[in-house]
């Protein structure tokens, strides 16, 4: 007897032990996939030199991998909870990594695109089922916490660590780099995976994939991710533009009517109707908003307006890094299992907001201690402390079968929300600019007064859209606090170690 016990011990404590070695290498390949999405817009200029890409086409660089992402996220969900989390984690791995060694190699304009739309057909099979292998690795509430503060950090903060690891190699190697540094990481997460996550068994969904619903998801996603791109390049008002706009609209309602209607869908929507989770990925989305759009900005601030070189650029952003790791592992983790998650995510971007407020201070000769280092603190610690608790509420009460697709919604929601914050604040931001240089261009008589001019409409222009980040963000937390209504996590004793107890999601007070 006791010999059994001591084996169930063992096995209990393996499972442990092997859960953490999981997160390790899950939280490096969320790592890859979000570096990916802003450390090529640092080795852009070189890259197009390099490969004769026109100025026209420069942007389909980035649009390539954002329509594959944003279009397939659903299905890489859906995928996850079929054929496996952990062989879909592993399988979008290795195909990431090939494509990246085919953009790194590439010798011209269409082999360029093409790994990049393969990058993002891969980061959206490899980015639910990270997610979906949390949500259902992690159930007991403070080992969850931890789990998901450690996520949710790098989810935020991965994205300026692109702009210094891009800044880095494109200055001091070559831009193909950018590129070739995710084979390591993807080959290391791959192996590690392979060798230490132990996928609940019960929890994958065995119903038949609905075709339907995966061409219309894909084909009204990659519509409106495309919209917004085109919107910020030839306007809002252009015809094609709002055809595209239109467009999505109907194939996401008919989508949405599909779902109603089959009996295995690809998204249920008791996934997206349930309060708590429709408030994460609203709120969620919204926040993402603001955050690319000050990443914009601030990028060609700092490089444009004070003369920073891309490293220097890339380092002037680690105070928002440093806030992340604290808010996202230190707060948000010591605080979920104490207070419900609306009072962690509701006051967390209201911080936020108070750093984006700090920046709308911004002029030509602003100080970097005195503005932006207090602007992008504050902006770290709320977007950390927000973000933990809306990843871990992401899959809040679903059903492990729908976790892969409940996972999708969070990146989805990410996604478009990027896509949104590029166009819409830029858009901004530009007219502001313009407007700016009109009325002020004509008291200008010496071509440096008129230079003069021209940066201060610039930072006019930066300021503007800055405002309307503070006000989403604003948004963002009073959609928090009224949606969000579950209470703190139940603390009792630890699940059990079977897979069918650490197949069941954890249950939230109300």
């Amino acid at each position: 007897m006791s010999e059994t016990v001591q084996a169930t011990a063992k096995a209990a404590a393996d499972s442990h032990s092997n859960r953490w070695k999981a997160l390790t290498f899950i939280a490096l390949a969320q790592l890859m996939v979000v570096l990916d999405a802003t450390i090529v817009n640092i080795a852009l200029p070189s890259a197009q030199q390099d490969l004769g890409i026109s100025d026209g086409n420069r942007q389909w660089v980035i649009t390539a991998y954002a329509l594959a992402f944003g279009g397939l996220l659903l299905f890489g969900g859906r995928i996850a909870d079929k054929w496996g989390r952990k062989r879909t984690f592993v399988a979008g791995l290795i195909g990431f990594a090939a494509a990246s060694a085919l953009g790194g190699a590439a010798t011209n304009e269409a082999t360029m695109l093409g790994a990049r739309a393969l990058q993002g057909a891969f980061g959206a099979l490899l980015a639910p089922a990270a997610l979906s292998l949390l949500a259902v690795m992690f159930t007991e509430p403070k080992e969850r916490a931890k789990a998901f503060g450690i996520y949710g950090a790098i989810a935020g903060g991965g994205g300026a660590v692109g702009f210094i690891l891009g800044g880095l190699l494109t200055e001091y190697l070559d831009w193909r780099w950018t590129f070739f540094v995710n084979i390591p990481f993807a080959v290391i997460a791959a192996a590690g995976a392979y060798l230490v996550i132990r996928e609940p068994s019960g929890s994958r969904n065995r119903s038949p994939l609905d075709l339907p619903g995966v061409v219309l998801s894909i084909l009204g996603l990659v519509t409106l991710v495309y919209a917004f791109t085109r919107a910020e390049s030839d306007g809002w008002g252009d015809s094609t533009t709002v055809g595209l706009f239109v467009a999505s609209v109907v194939l996401l309602a008919a989508f949405v009517l599909v779902e109603s209607k089959v009996k295995a869908p690809l998204l249920p929507l008791r996934v997206i109707t349930e309060r708590n989770r429709g408030g994460v990925y609203l709120s969620l989305g919204l926040a993402i908003i603001a955050l690319f759009g000050l990443f914009l900005f601030l990028t060609y601030y700092l490089q444009l307006v004070l003369g920073y070189s891309p490293v220097k650029t890339g380092l002037a952003f680690l105070p928002l890094i440093g806030g992340l790791m604290v808010g996202s592992t230190q707060i948000g983790t010591r605080l979920l299992t104490r207070v419900p998650p609306r009072l962690l995510m509701a006051p967390g971007f209201l911080v936020a907001a108070t750093g984006m407020l700090i920046l709308t201070r911004l002029e030509i000769g602003t100080s970097y201690a005195s503005v932006i280092l207090p602007g992008l603190v504050l902006l770290g610690l709320g977007m950390g402390t927000a973000f933990m608790p809306a990843l871990s509420l992401s899959t809040h009460g679903v059903e492990p079968r729908d976790s892969g697709v409940a996972s999708a919604m969070v990146n989805t929601s990410q996604q478009v929300g990027g896509a949104i914050g590029t166009a819409l604040l830029n858009t901004i931001a530009a007219s502001a600019t313009t407007a700016y240089i009109k009325d002020h261009i004509g008291g200008a008589g010496s071509q440096a007064q008129q230079q003069l001019v021209q940066l201060e409409g610039q930072v006019h222009g930066y300021t503007n859209a800055i405002w309307f980040a503070v006000g989403i963000l604003v948004l963002a937390a009073t959609i928090a606090f009224t949606f969000i209504n579950t209470g703190k996590p139940e603390v009792g004793p630890a699940s059990g170690e079977g897979a069918e107890d650490e197949a069941k999601i954890p249950v939230m007070a109300h």
